[in-house]
């Protein structure tokens, strides 16, 4: 029993830092598209019951939390396939209890379902934005297709929806050699490469990841961490 926890109450995230540093942030992403940027250094004294990390408006949920040198880029995407990307710089420092300030504007019935954090020069590094949804599909995009933006606003599509691909389950980080896997909700696992999913603009439809059964969706993807031996 690492954490006391309150009644449903669940991680949402973990974040390792090898010290409290004053000049790196984490950055707070909500279900409901809010967004805070808080300094590291105000979580270096954590009590046995835990401290506050960000406030929550009624009915919201924290979905992700990143670490920045403060001089990142930000990208948010939505269930519904939206996607917005902005400056952090557009984030002033918060302390921990603040709720944050609007990272986009949601239509109704939609909300967040991942964050990134990346270097305005990611695409130098070869690294793709894989996006994933419901049906077993997903799609590999340039970062450069996702023009930067003022916070808080609309957003341009991510993922264009259809009855084949459904939602978009969480968006990741890629490279070429790495490795994924994607859960499903009925207990499938399936270890794949980004490298064999074919890159695509950034409202395609994308390709078949996963076969599934009837009535099972994907539920989840990770990164697969390879030990030094391998």
């Amino acid at each position: 029993n690492l954490l006391s926890f309150k009644a449903e109450e669940k991680i949402s995230a973990i974040v390792a830092v090898k010290e409290f540093r004053e000049d790196e942030y984490l950055v707070f992403a909500t279900k409901q598209g809010l967004v805070k940027k808080t300094k590291v250094s105000a979580y270096g004294n954590p009590r046995k019951g835990g401290i506050v990390g960000i406030g929550l408006e009624k009915d919201d949920e924290l979905i992700g939390v990143a670490l920045s040198n403060g001089k990142e880029d930000v990208l948010l995407a939505t269930h519904q396939g939206i996607s917005l990307r902005f400056p952090e710089k557009m984030l002033r420092d918060m302390g921990r209890s603040a709720k944050g300030v609007r990272g986009i504007n949601l239509d109704k019935k939609d909300y967040v379902v991942g964050m990134l954090v990346f270097a305005p020069d990611v695409d130098k590094t070869g690294a793709k934005l894989l996006s994933v949804c419901e049906l077993g599909y997903a799609k590999r995009s340039d970062f450069a297709d996702y023009r930067t933006q003022s916070r808080g606003g609309k957003g341009v599509i991510n993922v264009k929806l259809t009855e084949k691909n459904g939602p978009v389950v969480t968006v990741l980080t890629v490279m070429d050699e790495d490795q994924i896997m994607v859960v499903t909700k009925q207990g499938m696992i399936v270890k794949s490469s980004p490298a064999e999913i074919r890159e695509t603009g950034r409202s395609a439809v994308g390709v078949k990841l996963i076969s599934l059964v009837k009535g099972d969706k994907v539920s989840s993807v990770a990164h697969v961490v390879t030990t030094e031996e391998e």
